[in-house]
């Protein structure tokens, strides 16, 4: 299971979701550590170029995945007619660079467009189904478009993935989930708070979720119970099986057998999203599924660049906090805020500051510390949060993660204020 955001670049997160000293540059290296999947959402605007796509990769972790949103110009202007060339320069505009950090491609298909099941059918039949038939297709660009922008060099073949979100309602027919099923190819589950089709099928050997906003789509939060219910759902989902009240077109049984999950939330214009997927993780591992569910027991996935600098504190101990950080994982004032209150804070504190650590993906070893104890990241990011914004004076507390920090533990220091 990987859940994440949409898209990383959002002024308004500045000061809320990022810390206020963050440079800019820094905000994929910062996202990255929290979630182990983002939705690069640049690539549906315009075609980026070959240098962005190894740039992006070399900002985050080696077990890092981006899911790419395919090509506005395909979907929307073109409408997927006729759109072979365009996927090729496409598919030649950088993005196989990415390797083993290539996730899924997403293709969001306009509100207007209604269901043509000759045209889905021939879109789907000319989309690649691994890297090296990618590359081959985008050998056949536009050259006078794509003249010193291209690249489709590949480290190994690899599947490459496909989903498909629709805004119709004549989409749901039975014999377009046939298609997708018969191209493996996922049915985005999108929650658009009643605005689109909401569809649970399972077509493919994976799922993709993109959570809009629950009452207000691309605004509202989702509360505790609404996001419960996602983890239940995506529990089910990632075991093999369908959940209860699934919303389906066809009622057909699918095979039973464990499937990738990968969640998405676009609710970004009230800073909601990067809180939401936070939530929704510590939910999704309370259900018994999430990134640590395939961890040996007593293994520390981070290797020994992540091995504790300090003791573990002894079973059944709370560590000392400062009285700003426990209002700060307990208060529910901040308004838009919902702290989610779990979790111990660290005994230990360190003077690195955030901007001196080396990053897993450049080098083997680190001089920062990291997390002796652990509790949910969701918690760890909100009372940073709510502590910086209100001004506490907490610079030496910081809130470690029973799931294993993506980052030294320098990087969750608070700011002294």
């Amino acid at each position: 299971m990987r859940i994440g955001i949409s898209g990383w670049r959002y002024p308004p997160w500045r000061g809320v979701f990022y810390p206020p000293d963050l440079v800019q540059r820094r905000e994929l290296e910062y996202a990255s550590g929290i979630f182990s999947t983002i939705e690069i959402n640049g690539t549906f605007y315009s075609l980026q170029r070959p240098e962005s796509f190894p740039h992006w990769s070399g900002q985050t972790p080696d077990d890092f995945v981006f899911a790419i949103k395919g090509n506005r110009y395909i979907t929307h202007r073109l409408r997927l007619a006729n759109a072979e060339q365009a996927v090729a320069n496409f598919l030649a505009s950088g993005l196989l660079a990415l390797g083993r950090k290539l996730g899924p491609i997403l293709w969001q298909l306009p509100p207007s467009l209604r269901y043509d099941e000759a045209l889905i059918g021939r879109f789907l039949a000319g989309l690649p189904n691994d890297t090296e038939h990618a590359a081959a297709l985008a050998r056949r660009r536009e050259v006078s478009r794509m003249a010193g922008r291209s690249t489709w060099a590949i480290d190994e073949p690899r599947p490459l993935r496909h989903a498909m979100e629709v805004r119709h309602e004549s989409f749901r027919e039975p014999g377009f989930i046939a298609q997708l099923r018969e191209h493996n190819v996922a049915l985005v589950v999108a929650d658009t708070a009643g605005k689109w089709p909401l569809l649970e099928d399972v077509t493919a050997d994976f799922m993709y979720l993109r959570l809009h906003g629950d009452k207000e789509i691309y605004a509202s939060g989702y509360d505790d119970p609404a996001l419960d219910d996602w983890a239940r759902r995506i529990s089910a989902w990632a075991r093999g099986t369908q959940p209860r009240g699934a919303r389906r077109v066809t009622a057909s049984a699918v095979t039973r057998r464990p499937r990738d999950v990968y969640c998405y939330f676009d609710n970004d214009i009230k800073v909601r999203a990067p809180f939401d997927a936070q939530s929704l993780e510590g939910a999704g591992q309370s259900e018994g599924v999430g990134p640590t569910a395939a961890w040996p027991a007593g293994a520390d996935p981070r290797g020994p660049v992540w091995a504790p600098s300090a003791p573990a504190l002894p079973a059944g101990s709370p560590p000392p906090a400062s009285a700003a950080i426990a209002r700060a994982l307990s208060s529910e004032t901040t308004p838009g805020m919902r702290l989610m209150a779990r979790g111990t804070l660290c005994a230990s504190a360190s003077e690195t500051s955030p901007e001196s650590f080396t990053t897993p993906s450049r080098t083997s070893t680190s001089t920062a510390p990291a997390c002796s104890t652990r509790c949910p990241r969701r918690a760890r990011m909100r009372s940073y949060r709510r502590a910086s914004s209100i001004g506490w004076e907490a610079s030496r507390e910081r809130v470690s993660a029973t799931t294993p920090c993506r980052r030294p533990a320098a990087y969750w220091h608070l700011p002294r204020t």
